[in-house]
């Protein structure tokens, strides 16, 4: 697989196979993606992947504190405003794929058993963690932002499923008290990896991308060269 197939064959799995990911090729996969460029070669991550048992008990814990009731508290706060276009454009990833899935607006358990499947990283069988120092700033989330594309493309090439998610850092105490992170981290975002079940309905949904004509523009180009 080469880097354009996999940029454009990746997608958000939503539905894994219960077999186990191998602990080599986790690190196989970490070790590739860490080669990720950082500003001035900071380095800035701290990254935690868990599986098995323990993956199982922490999986158990965010499930209960959400069914109980208890706020999210991630270290990075969400923002509270979107611009308006970009807030049509979650809006509708959100109707489009309740419409994949068939349900409907009022159905409210299933809604909240989407929000559930969430919380516990999609029943994935492994799921890093991207942690940073808590000093730092936004320069180094975009750090880590690089890096969680890097971990999802050589994922790829090991024909595992990705899905990467702010809901899986929602509980961030739990996977401190589970995986022991230190207090001096910030669990910036999660990331679950996996073989995906290519026949479970929540895959069936790829959501839509902007067109390049209308994201890029170009400056400076000899006449003719342009292709947009």
């Amino acid at each position: 697989m080469n880097v354009f197939e996999a940029l454009n064959s990746r997608h958000t799995v939503r539905a894994y196979l219960p077999d186990p990911v191998d602990e080599k090729v986790i690190v196989d996969i970490m070790a590739a993606a860490t080669r990720t460029p950082s500003w001035a070669n900071t380095q800035p991550w701290e990254i935690f992947v868990t599986a098995g048992e323990r993956l199982e008990r922490l999986r158990s814990a965010v499930l209960t504190a959400f069914r109980e009731g208890e706020p999210p508290g991630q270290d990075m706060p969400r923002p509270e405003t979107w611009p308006p276009l970009l807030e049509r454009r979650m809006r509708e990833l959100g109707q489009q794929r309740f419409e994949a899935l068939g349900i409907g607006r009022g159905e409210e358990d299933a809604r909240r058993a989407q929000s559930e499947m969430g919380i516990a990283f999609f029943g994935a069988p492994a799921v890093a963690f991207l942690c940073m120092d808590k000093t730092l700033t936004a320069w180094s989330v975009f750090d880590l932002g690089m890096l969680a594309q890097s971990i999802m493309l050589a994922a790829a090439e090991h024909c595992l499923g990705t899905a990467v998610a702010f809901a899986f850092v929602a509980y961030p105490q739990l996977i401190r008290a589970e995986l022991g992170v230190p207090e001096n981290l910030s669990v910036v975002i999660g990331i679950a990896l996996g073989k995906e079940d290519e026949d479970h309905v929540q895959n069936s949904y790829r959501s839509p991308r902007r067109p390049v004509t209308e994201v890029v523009r170009t400056a400076g180009f000899s006449p003719g060269q342009s292709s947009l």
